[in-house]
């Protein structure tokens, strides 16, 4: 079985490309992470996002999302669901890189992208609202949320929605479609990045002390926390391969004239 790059591909191949270049090169340029810091919290929605509807699906109760100021976020939930545990913990990282995974293929199967960054803005407007103001307000009680994270996550989610939503609406074709490939290859680096964090702060005599979502599968399974990161960053690469060979690469046959092809 053969392989190449389809023809009909190599024009979003360059968009994706000068994507990725762009974003490798805002990691040498001093204060760049200035200029991708929306994305950077966008990336954290989705993340956050992912642990929402696991969560959601597997029966549990929702009581917060919050996104902090350095990029970090929390959702809080109640569940004594041995297999709602063990989804929505691995959601994040797993539903963020999904999510890149996604962008790539609706990109290679043309459809509209101001479509798409309007369904990413509504999704974040709703779980900004859903979940980042009507949840912690109505569990304020069982919620240990401060009114600044609460501030920050609301004020952050309806920017971030109303950008996407601008971007969608008011931008030029190109450069609604270079949005999208810049957002998919943010949420698919990202994921990456985040994972080696966690590989970090899980490894052992370094920082397995600190809280996490491989922490709590370790608590929930008993496996150690950095076993779990590993998993996770395997089958983030199968996904992301098997996106790239349905982005980039068409099949084809061993067999060469055959007597029934269309030409």
């Amino acid at each position: 079985m053969k392989y190449k790059i389809a023809e009909d591909a190599r024009p979003q191949i360059y968009l994706l490309l000068i994507a990725t270049i762009i974003t490798i090169a805002l990691w040498f340029i001093p204060f760049a992470d200035y200029l991708v810091y929306p994305i950077r919290l966008f990336v954290t929605f989705i993340h956050e996002g992912s642990h929402v509807l696991a969560a959601l699906l597997t029966g549990a109760s929702v009581q917060s999302l919050t996104v902090s100021a350095d990029g970090s976020g929390m959702v809080q939930a109640l569940s004594g669901n041995w297999f709602s545990v063990l989804l929505t913990s691995s959601a994040g990282y797993l539903g963020t890189t999904a999510f890149g995974v996604a962008l790539l293929v609706l990109i290679r199967r043309a459809y509209s992208a101001r479509i798409v960054l309007m369904i990413s803005a509504a999704f974040v407007g709703l779980m900004t609202v859903l979940f980042g103001f009507f949840a912690p307000v109505w569990n304020v009680f069982s919620a240990n949320i401060s009114l600044g994270s609460l501030a920050f996550t609301v004020v952050s989610g309806l920017l971030l929605a109303a950008g996407l939503f601008g971007i969608a609406r008011y931008a030029p074709a190109k450069w609604a479609n270079f949005s999208l490939a810049f957002l998919a290859v943010q949420c698919l680096l990202n994921a990456f990045s985040d994972l080696a964090t966690l590989f970090f702060i899980n490894a052992p005599l370094v920082g397995s002390h600190f809280h996490s979502d491989a922490a709590n599968m370790a608590q929930s399974t008993g496996l150690p926390a950095i076993v779990w990161v590993f998993i996770w960053i395997a089958i983030s690469v199968l996904m992301i391969s098997v996106g790239l060979r349905v982005y980039a690469v068409s099949q084809k046959s061993k067999q060469y004239d055959l007597p029934f092809d269309d030409k």
